[in-house]
C-alpha cells in the first residue's frame, strides 16, 4: 500500500456536535504526519414550481447552502489548525454520495477515505446502495468505517488475511492488507495481530463411510500442514510474533470475530474484491456480515490493479419540481 500522506474525512453532518470521526482521524493524522481534508457532499435536492426560479436565482440558493455547510466546516478546522495540523475543507453538490466521496478523494490525491459506518443492519445492502457499502464496492482507496465513537489508545490492529485467496482473491491482497496493518500500527503506537480461518476439506459421505478414522485424521493434519505453510509464508517478512498470529479452523467470518472479540481489537483489516450484479451480493456475504458484527471499526483495501468505475465529473444540483411533493 502507498504512503498515507493525505486523508480525506467524509463527513455526514458537519454541524454535530460530536465528530468521532474527526478525532480518529486526527489520530492517524498526527501519527503518519499526514493532511487532513473535511469533505461534505450536499445530495438534497433543490424543489421548485413549474415556473422555476432563474437560473441566477439558483445560483443564489447552491452558494448560500454551500457556504453554511463550509462555514461548519471550518468551525471543526480552526481549532485543529491551531494544533499544528494541515487540514483542509471542501463542499460539492453533487450525488450519489459515494460516488462524490471517491471523486473527491481522487481529485485532492487522497490516499485514505474516513468515512460513517450505516447505522442499523446491512439488509441487502447493495440493491439499496447504502453509502458505506457502495463506497467499500466504487473505491479504489483504503476505507476506514468508523463504527466506535471512542478513542484509539494503544489499539489492537487485527489484520484478516487469506493465504487460500478464496473466491479469487489475488495473491498480493494479503500483502497490502498487512502493509497498511503495519502502518496503522506504527502511526497508532499499538499492537498488531494476524487471523486466517479456514474450513478442513469436505470429504463426502460416500467417502466418509469408507475411510477408517486414521485415515481421516492423517487428511485433516495434512491439510492444516499445508494451510499452516501458506500462513507463515505470508507472514514471512513480518515481525508478528507467534502469539499474535492466529489460525483457527473455523469459517473466516466466525474466526474474525472470535479473535476480534479476544484480542479487544479496535481495527480490523480486511481486503475486498469488488464484483458486479447478483456475484457481487452473493460474494460480499462475509464483508456485510461481518460489517454487522463487529463493534470495532473497519478498514477495507483494495487489490493494486482496481479502477474506480465512476465519472470524473460532478453531477451537481438535482432539480425536482415541488408537484412531486403534491404540494
Amino acid at each position: 500500500m502507498r504512503s498515507i500522506r493525505r486523508i480525506l474525512v467524509a463527513l455526514k453532518e458537519p454541524g454535530a456536535k460530536s465528530l468521532p470521526i474527526v478525532a480518529k482521524a486526527v489520530q492517524l493524522a498526527r501519527g503518519l504526519n499526514a493532511r487532513l481534508e473535511l469533505f461534505h457532499c450536499i445530495d438534497d435536492p433543490i424543489y421548485s414550481d413549474i415556473a422555476a426560479p432563474p437560473q441566477q436565482g439558483l445560483q443564489v440558493i447552491e452558494q448560500d447552502w454551500r457556504t453554511g455547510i463550509l462555514q461548519r466546516l471550518e468551525s471543526v478546522a480552526v481549532p485543529l489548525r491551531r494544533q499544528g495540523l494541515a487540514v483542509a475543507t471542501s463542499v460539492e453538490w453533487d450525488f450519489p454520495v459515494y460516488e462524490a466521496i471517491v471523486r473527491r478523494a481522487r481529485d485532492s490525491g487522497s490516499d485514505l477515505i474516513v468515512s460513517e459506518c450505516h447505522r442499523g443492519r446491512h439488509i441487502v445492502p447493495a440493491l439499496l446502495h447504502l453509502t458505506d457499502w457502495e463506497l467499500l464496492q466504487v473505491s479504489p482507496l483504503p476505507v476506514l468505517l468508523v463504527k466506535n465513537t471512542s478513542r484509539w489508545n494503544r489499539p489492537v490492529i487485527l489484520a484478516a488475511v487469506d493465504p487460500s485467496h478464496a473466491f479469487a482473491k489475488p495473491a498480493h491482497l494479503d500483502a497490502e492488507i498487512l502493509s497498511a496493518s503495519t502502518a496503522i500500527r506504527t502511526a497508532l503506537l499499538g499492537s498488531l495481530h494476524v487471523v486466517h480461518g479456514w474450513v478442513p476439506p469436505p470429504l463426502g459421505a460416500a467417502k466418509v463411510k469408507s475411510l477408517d478414522a486414521a485415515t481421516v485424521r492423517r487428511v485433516t493434519t495434512q491439510a492444516l500442514a499445508q494451510v499452516q505453510r501458506q500462513f507463515d509464508r505470508v507472514l514471512r517478512t513480518t515481525d508478528v510474533p507467534r502469539s499474535r498470529r492466529h489460525l483457527i479452523e473455523r469459517h473466516a467470518i466466525d474466526a474474525i470475530q472470535d479473535v476480534a472479540r479476544d484480542t479487544h481489537c479496535s481495527i480490523v483489516v480486511m481486503g475486498a474484491v469488488s464484483r458486479s450484479g447478483l456475484k457481487r451480493i452473493f460474494i460480499g456475504n462475509t464483508a456485510q456480515r461481518l460489517l454487522d458484527a463487529l463493534a470495532c471499526d473497519i478498514l477495507v483495501v483494495k487489490p493494486r490493479q482496481f479502477r474506480a468505475r465512476v465519472s470524473r465529473n460532478a453531477r451537481g444540483v438535482r432539480l425536482r419540481a415541488a408537484q412531486s411533493l403534491n404540494l
